[in-house]
């Protein structure tokens, strides 16, 4: 997966997401300041699910954990049109893994009369979220991901920080699966809406709506209009003035976005601001996602062209043809910043303005540490899954939210269903609670590209460290993970049923039969069968190879001379075999070389869990400047999760010898 950690990373053309889902929309009547009744909407705005958004090459998900809502209070609008107003938002909650927000039809627009009205006739509104991307993550093909309580296969785009700027009623959502309902609860009161032309509204997602009438809706005044007229014609009088004939795209952009004088200003002094020789410009442009694919190209990554545009990468291959140096990217950035200076001699400025902390740091155009981050997370998750990952074929996975400590509860106890008598009246079941607990925790490491790298323009210096990151965050898993499973003396006990010893349990049919037969018989607590089927043999490296011919033959056969046996394996084919050597390592206690496992599927009673902060599987990396008493830049790697022991009943461990 590849994460973009900070707000200058983001594509402008990501910048605004409108993400849609199914949704389900309640108007009822509210009592105005002037004593008419005003219409209230309650709605499900985004229910987590993956959309297809305009300007993204993959779904999208938002991450309804990482969305920040500046206030309660948030715009209602018509197709996203800022000048189509319909109300505001009182309330805004994500409740279940949904965005849900209830408010009042309060602007008096012809978007406003549009809506209440088409509802009243029983059309069913959809509604579309509006928010602003910060963070983003790309999950590649056939990699998992948990989002929203749910869990996805790439490629997906996962927005993990995003800003709610307003919600819009449109008319037609872009998840085809979807349905919506209308139920109109009071067909016999009249609603008075002056003849209007309703805007052009884009598509988003579902949802219904019930009006309750009576509505009052007020009309505008002729001065209202005039003032807003006038007030528009004076923003556009001011933005011609600014631009004097010299700024024909900025005009025309400032016009049509709405931009204040002030703002206006404020792009005609960045257009003015003098550039360096080495910055290219116009048709040549260089962007930071043209810098970050010149890295990548001179790196050797394939498949490039399913993360940047064709004509990015034409302009990275023609602008550096013989590949670019780490000198040549730090000074490229530099001149996008401000710098003047023509080499990399006085190398400690060119590092300053390549972060962005020149002198004119507020006008910034390109961040070389979201380059650099952005590079190093090809190779970062590279050295995270060169590191064994059998910990993640036999564990559960949690998305959590923040570093508490969260419980989560498996219901046991008398659930089966009883005979309904004749009456009809079925019975109330009596459910045992039996509770897990895990928490995230922070790990990381800081490394560093020194002086020496930089003067000697060794460019390998970001694959390297990142490399080195991610199999650091990989071996840091396996490390807290495997230390705690293998601390399991008071889990698997004899006296739940769940740990066998004597040498009849040395791995081999026999073993294998007596260890199928003990988790068989493991029972809830009504003394009833768990009803789970073992699917995973767990053992070292030192029995690999049985475990490997359990698995994969059809006849095991003895070499004792006048003996009859029986030569088919009753067990061909039953159980994966995953090998571990962290399970027979002398480093972690409670390790053994013939003490074996047999556990369920972890999607229907895991013995361990993983949790992972806002299900984020992969370690993230980052890229600064470095401190003042170290010449060069920093990289630091971080990984959020936790590990805890859960069912018992959903493995058997066999000590393997007597």
């Amino acid at each position: 997966m590849t994460k973009i950690n900070r707000p200058a990373a983001v594509p402008p053309e990501h910048a605004q997401l409108h993400l849609t889902a199914q949704a389900h929309i309640d108007i009822v009547g509210e009592n105005s300041a002037s004593g008419s009744v005003l219409p209230r909407f309650h709605m499900v705005a985004y229910t987590g699910a993956p959309m297809r958004v305009a300007g993204w090459r993959h779904p999208v998900i938002l991450d309804l954990a990482g969305l920040s809502i500046p206030s309660q209070s948030r715009p209602i609008r018509f197709g996203h049109d800022p000048l189509s107003g319909v109300g505001h938002s009182d309330a805004i909650r994500v409740e279940n893994g949904q965005l849900t927000a209830t408010g009042v039809i309060s602007r008096d627009t012809p978007a406003a009369r549009e809506v209440v009205a088409s509802a009243k006739n029983g059309f069913p509104w959809q509604a579309s979220v509006g928010a602003g991307v910060e963070e983003f993550e790309f999950v590649k093909e056939n990699q998992q991901v948990l989002v929203n309580g749910q869990s996805h296969t790439g490629p997906i785009n996962v927005i993990r920080k995003a800003t709610l700027g307003e919600i819009s009623f449109v008319d037609l959502g872009a998840d085809g699966r979807t349905s919506a309902n209308v139920a109109a609860q009071d067909d016999t009161a009249p609603i008075a809406v002056p003849e209007s032309t309703p805007p052009v509204i884009p598509a988003s997602a579902e949802r219904s709506m019930v009006i309750s009438p009576p509505v009052a809706i007020p009309t505008i005044t002729s001065d209202e209009v005039r003032a807003q007229a006038l007030a528009e014609t004076n923003r556009i009088t001011a933005v011609r003035r600014l631009c004097a004939g010299r700024h024909i795209e900025i005009e025309g952009q400032a016009i049509r976005d709405g931009w204040d004088a002030n703002r206006t200003e404020l792009e005609i002094l960045r257009a003015a601001r003098p550039r360096s020789p080495g910055f290219a410009h116009g048709d040549g442009a260089l962007t930071r996602q043209v810098l970050e694919a010149a890295c990548l190209i001179t790196a050797g990554i394939e498949g490039l062209e399913h993360h940047y545009e064709e004509s990015t990468l034409d302009a990275a291959s023609r602008r550096f043809r013989g590949g670019i140096g780490l000198q040549e990217l730090l000074l490229e950035a530099a001149w996008a910043n401000g710098y003047t200076g023509r080499n990399f001699r006085d190398h400690r400025t060119v590092l300053r303005y390549a972060f962005g902390h020149g002198i004119e740091a507020g006008w910034s155009t390109v961040d070389v540490g979201g380059i650099l981050s952005n590079v190093a997370n090809k190779y970062l998750l590279d050295g995270f899954f060169s590191v064994e990952r059998v910990w993640r074929n036999i564990c559960a996975v949690r998305n959590v939210s923040d570093f508490k400590t969260v419980t989560s509860y498996r219901l046991i106890g008398k659930d089966q269903y009883e005979q309904v008598p004749p009456g009809g009246e079925l019975k109330h079941g009596t459910l045992g609670e039996e509770t897990f607990t895990n928490k995230a925790d922070t790990y990381g490491l800081m490394l560093s590209i020194d002086r020496r790298d930089i003067i000697n323009d060794d460019l390998s210096a970001i694959t390297t460290v990142p490399r080195k990151l991610g199999r650091g965050s990989g071996l840091k898993i396996n490390d807290v993970f495997w230390t705690i499973f293998l601390n399991n003396a008071a889990f698997f006990t004899a006296g739940r049923n769940n740990y066998l010893t004597g040498a009849a349990t040395a791995l081999g049919i026999d073993g294998l039969t007596a260890g199928e037969v003990a988790f068989l018989d493991q029972v809830d607590g009504d003394g009833k069968p768990v009803g789970v089927m073992p699917a995973i043999l767990v053992v070292p490296t030192a029995l690999s190879a049985i475990g490997s011919q359990l698995f994969k033959s059809l006849e095991m056969r003895e070499t004792t001379a006048n003996t009859k046996f029986p030569v088919a394996n009753p067990h061909q084919g039953k159980f994966r075999v995953e090998v571990s050597r962290y399970l027979g390592n002398s480093k972690y206690p409670g390790f053994s070389v013939k003490a074996w496992y047999l556990l369920a599927d972890p999607n229907d009673l895991p013995v361990i869990e993983v949790a992972f902060l806002n299900g984020q599987e992969a370690p993230t990396i980052e890229s600064t400047d470095a401190d003042f008493q170290v010449l060069g830049v920093q990289m630091r790697g971080y990984h959020d999760f936790g590990v805890a022991l859960q069912d018992y009943r959903g493995g058997v461990k066999a000590k393997g010898e007597a």
